[in-house]
């Protein structure tokens, strides 16, 4: 699990814009007409037409994808009852979730009441403005009450995440692991660790897949929910058996399924032992399981083990549905959520964790293989499928129920529409995350007398993400830890000027000197230049006693390249680096090169640039569709610059067909297929969407990405450093911490190859 310090989560929530959520506006507002559409008094035309027919509201306003995250702050994460307002980051969370997976838009609203009747109508009176509500964090037994009114009283889809969530996620693994034991559902033996909102749903859940209720032992921390006590609610009665069984460890004894939704250390290694064979154990309480993942395998060999924690295989995560479940019910207009698309959401989710795992998601866990199996019962929240696949499986269960009132006619368009929809820009990231902390690395940071950069080291250390070394003078670097309250206590800190880094300097020295000799620098030379962090760091690098290097957040780009060049050196399959950055815009990423470099790229450079980069992006998941800009199209006019390009085409058609490129072009053709289809149906690329650009020149990429970066709502990641024998990346001189994060990261990768 993530680590992080609490002035961290703070800074997260307060820096910049306070919150996680914006609205931004999707229409044109920049002249008195557009204002006049957008507002008075063109917006009296659709309001009269959704007066006249209500159903126009999905038609004329964002309620077809705008749900309502909800909650009085009853039940708050682990958190209890902590208030409406107290809540209000959770459920904020909650949005920006339903909106990086599904494209989903969310309002959160806080009641600041517990009376139900009260929040009931409060509910009720808002609706009209959403296509979907989600209840979130009510303390039980009052949730039950309250999605039972709110379901019947609405026509509108309605769900408890915290309820029906994790019951379909997990049933998805209880249906697979019963498959890989071989076990029919209808004859296992299932007990129940927690008797709340959540084991109560997913138990419900369980017996409509099958599990017969004669079957099922729940217990509460004061034990086994049997007919001879007297304690139990209503709705604990619903589950109340017939049994000698008291303890936990009764009911366990010759169990199939263990469902734990209660306390850490609720389960015994004894108690795991009495269970049946080839159990199945569910470990879900937060942060810490009923039973270690570590006590848990040791006791039995035969196991199949899940919990909600992602640095465990078999995460039972409520993102792989939520926000897909929504997504389809909001895209035919269902009335409701009903059991029949939640049964279609868990064996839409079990059919995906059979299907081969994509590269993007293996290389996100540093994994060459997975494979459905007793390690992979459940898909990954990384899975960039989950979009094409739960969506249309919930949205089928609503037309065959009889609850759409959209009906999907095309689904192969439904599903082009959720890929546009989407992008990977953030699947990106995320899975090059997972990949770094699978395999952390020695990263020196040379520019350590920066608080960014002591920042961003502190974070990559506590995520796991690489091993910071931290290089510079030591006193400045620690009084400036001091003062800003970092704890760089268990960070390595080497000072290159230092007495005591005297034989290592010249260690240092000798090394370049031995490489550079006949190339103007001598030996008095190449010491000196040790005194210099980034040769310094350098040499680490080659020596082998960190793996990457970061700099360039008060050094200048071509301080950093030099050193590299002379001590690392290029690959020897290339004539030339290049940078390359990645541009994450609300139509996915974007890869530009060079931008970073080469001032003016002969065609033979281009080629060279060109094959960097379609190596580089494949390392990112992503298969590169290229265009090689010029401001002409395939020829229309005679130049020394296109001439390079069109030159550099020829090569790469010619001695490397599979790579897709095609260019000279405009920006514009490249980036409208519709248009470059209709103009130049001859280019290679067809409708193929470009994701990839190479820039003609320096200026052309440099300008280009920076434009984009200030004016296009577009975080630019980079520059990422292609063709240097080890990984040197350099930073922008205003780069941010998270961008610090982000190349420190991709660093990380770049040396686990």
């Amino acid at each position: 699990m993530a680590s992080f310090t609490k002035q961290e989560a703070l800074d997260y929530h307060s820096q910049g814009r306070p919150g996680k959520i914006q609205v931004i506006p999707t229409k044109p507002y920049r002249t008195q007409k557009d204002l006049s559409l957008a507002y008075s008094p063109g917006v009296a035309k659709p309001c009269l037409e959704i007066e006249k027919n209500p159903e126009d509201a999905y038609k004329y306003t964002a309620k077809g994808n705008l749900v309502a995250v909800i909650s009085n702050g009853t039940a708050v994460l682990g958190l209890g009852d902590i208030g409406a307002l107290s809540g209000k980051p959770v459920m904020e969370g909650k949005g920006l979730l339903f909106k990086i997976f599904a494209d989903v838009d969310v309002f959160d609203i806080e009641i600041n009441t517990k009376d139900v009747d009260k929040f009931i109508e409060t509910v009720k009176e808002i609706s009209p403005t959403f296509g979907g509500i989600n209840l979130e964090d009510i303390k039980a037994p009052e949730c039950f009450e309250i999605e039972r009114r709110v379901k019947e009283e609405l026509d509108i889809p309605v769900m408890h995440d915290d309820q029906h969530g994790t019951a379909i996620i997990s049933a998805t693994g209880l249906v697979n692991a019963l498959e890989i034991t071989g076990k029919d559902i209808s004859k296992i033996k299932l007990v129940v660790s927690g008797a709340g909102a959540s084991a109560s749903a997913c138990t419900r859940l369980y017996m409509a897949l099958g599990v017969k209720k004669e079957n099922i032992l729940m217990c509460d921390s004061k034990g086994v929910l049997s007919t001879k006590r007297t304690d139990l609610n209503k709705f604990k009665q619903e589950f109340a058996a017939d049994t000698d069984a008291v303890t936990l460890a009764d009911a366990l004894k010759g169990a199939d399924v263990f469902l734990g939704l209660s306390a850490k250390g609720a389960m015994s290694k004894e108690m795991l032992a009495s269970m049946a064979p080839n159990p199945i154990v569910f470990a879900m309480a937060n942060p810490d399981p009923e039973i270690s993942y570590e006590d848990a395998i040791a006791t039995r060999d035969d196991l199949i083990f899940a919990t909600g924690r992602s640095d465990y295989p078999n995460q039972i995560n409520n993102v792989l549905g939520f926000p897909f479940i929504f997504r389809g019910a909001l895209d035919v207009r269902a009335t409701a959520i009903n059991e029949e698309m939640k049964k279609a959401a868990v064996y839409a989710l079990a059919a995906l964790a059979k299907e081969p795992v994509p590269d993007v998601v293996k290389k996100a866990y540093n994994k060459t293989e997975m494979s459905f199996g007793r390690e992979y019962i459940v898909p990954t929240p990384l899975d960039p499928r989950l979009i094409e696949y739960i969506p249309p499986a919930i949205a089928k269960a609503a037309m065959e129920s009889g609850v759409a009132r959209k009906p999907i006619k095309d689904w192969d368009a439904y599903k082009v529409e959720l890929r546009q929809r989407m992008g990977i820009d953030h699947a990106i990231m995320r899975s090059m995350y997972f990949k770094a902390k699978a395999n952390p690395k020695r990263v020196v940071f040379s520019d350590a007398k920066d608080i960014k950069v002591l920042q961003a080291a502190r974070i990559v250390k506590d995520d796991g993400i690489a091993i910071p070394v931290l290089l510079g003078r030591k006193e400045p670097i620690q009084k400036l830890a001091n003062e800003y309250g970092i704890n760089i206590s268990d960070i390595e800190l080497v000072d290159n000027t230092s007495i005591e880094n005297e034989e290592k300097r010249e260690k240092f020295a000798e090394l370049l000197y031995s490489k550079r000799n006949r190339k103007g620098i001598s030996k008095i030379d190449a010491y000196r230049l040790m005194y210099n962090r980034n040769y310094y760091g350098v040499s680490m690098v080659e020596a082998g006693e960190v793996d990457a290097m970061i700099s360039g957040t008060t050094t200048k780009y071509a301080e950093i390249i030099k050193p590299a060049l002379q001590i690392i050196g290029k690959r020897s399959d290339v004539n030339k680096i290049a940078g390359m950055y990645i541009m994450n815009t609300k139509k996915g990423p974007y890869f530009f090169a060079d931008t970073t470099v080469n001032i003016k790229p002969s065609a033979e450079d281009l080629v060279d640039i060109t094959l960097l980069t379609n190596e580089s992006v494949k390392e990112f998941g992503v298969d590169a569709v290229m265009a090689m800009l010029s401001y002409s199209n395939f020829g229309s006019t005679i130049g020394d610059s296109e001439k390079r390009v069109r030159d550099a085409i020829k090569i790469l058609h010619d001695k490397h067909p599979d790579i897709m490129i095609d260019g000279e072009m405009q920006a514009n053709f490249a980036l409208n297929k519709d248009m470059r289809q209709e103009r130049y149906p001859f280019s290679k690329l067809g409708n193929r969407d470009v994701n990839t650009l190479i820039f003609p020149n320096l200026s052309s990429g440099n300008i280009a990405y920076k434009m984009l970066q200030e004016i296009g709502s577009s975080e630019a990641i980079g520059p990422i450093v292609m063709g240097l024998n080890k990984p040197i990346h350099v930073l922008q001189l205003s780069s941010s911490v998270r961008e610090i994060v982000d190349m420190t990261t991709i660093a990380v990768v770049d040396a686990q190859k």
